[in-house]
């Protein structure tokens, strides 16, 4: 098996990837990054990271960075013989790859507006509004599918449902209207219980 170090920071976008590498079982380290001083703009840190963020992970050595690259490399590495990532080509793959991307960017982007609008101190004007709508559109995007399927991809939990989740429980503190959506708020509840969740010290 890989050696593996993930580079880190507690209640961060790093966060996820912890809970992954706990969900697989993926033996690894985990080295603390301290944004709140710095760290990780230091010279030896921007040389796996060039954006000075959280989290990176190497892999035998070599760098990766951004959470969802993260998040996706590990399950096709180490998700599919545990039945928590689909296998390449079936529809399956095709829906987590879907549903994973749809977190980060689609819903995302939205995120962005309104963390902007909060960090302003408008989260009422035109544009906190716009976001707001637009993740409330997105959300009854995501109830639906929720509806037709205990899980994203199915009858069985995946790291699908962790990624997404993690994205849409960020939101909840943003502010998201995800409280008004019982479907997609039930299904963050389960998510948010298991064990691997709760390893975020």
């Amino acid at each position: 098996m890989s050696q593996i170090v993930l580079y880190w920071h507690p209640m961060s976008s790093a966060t996820p990837v912890a809970c992954a590498l706990a969900e697989l079982g993926v033996p690894h380290e985990r080295v603390k990054v301290d944004i709140t001083t710095g760290e990780q703009r230091r010279p030896d840190y921007l040389a796996l990271n060039p954006n000075g963020k959280v989290p990176t992970m190497t892999v035998d050595g070599a760098p990766m960075f951004e959470a969802l690259a993260i998040e996706l490399w590990l399950g096709h590495t180490y998700g599919v013989k545990s039945g928590l990532w689909p296998a390449g080509g079936t529809p399956e793959h095709l829906q987590a790859m879907s549903w994973s991307t749809w977190a980060y960017v689609t819903y995302g982007a939205q995120l962005v507006r309104l963390q902007a609008a909060k960090d302003m101190g408008t989260p009422d004007d035109a544009h906190g509004t716009a976001a707001h709508k637009a993740l409330d559109e997105l959300l009854t995007v995501l109830d639906g599918r929720l509806s037709q399927r205990p899980w994203l991809l199915g009858e069985a939990y995946t790291l699908a449902d962790l990624i997404v989740a993690s994205v849409i429980g960020y939101s909840v503190y943003l502010g998201a209207p995800v409280a008004a959506h019982p479907t997609t708020n039930a299904w963050l509840q389960k998510v948010q219980a298991r064990p691997a969740m709760q390893i975020d010290a």
